[in-house]
């Protein structure tokens, strides 16, 4: 009968710890985790027309709440508040989105490598 022993090293060595990285991947999950939660409560406000329209969004990109001043309201002119309510509401989404990317990259700073190209949605 053919017996061989083997020394026990590294399952596959070159490669990550792959316990230390399960660790670190369930930390970055529940980092993500709180920081959806916590994007929910938080606001960015959207302004056109000098203020006159408002339009407010929370981290998860949802529009919360539209102001409108009463002097811009004119009954001959809707395409006008329509342009201005659109502006407003792309300022404050695109705010929004900025505001839950920065959350995010401070969520999982360093838990992530920096792979060149590697654009994840949310880090």
């Amino acid at each position: 009968m053919f017996t061989q022993q083997h020394e026990r090293g590294p399952a596959m060595p070159g490669l990550p710890n792959m316990q230390g990285m399960m660790k670190q991947i369930q930390k970055m999950q529940e980092a993500v985790s709180r920081i959806q939660q916590e994007l929910e409560t938080k606001t960015v406000v959207g302004e056109a027309g000098g203020g006159m329209v408002k339009v407010t969004a929370n981290g998860k990109q949802h529009l919360t709440a539209i102001a409108i001043d009463k002097e811009v309201v004119n009954p001959a002119d809707i395409e006008m508040l329509e342009d201005l309510v659109l502006a407003a509401a792309n300022k404050a989404l695109e705010d929004a989105g900025k505001m839950a990317q920065e959350e995010m990259a401070k969520a999982t700073n360093g838990m992530l490598p920096n792979i060149p190209g590697l654009n994840l949605p949310g880090f």
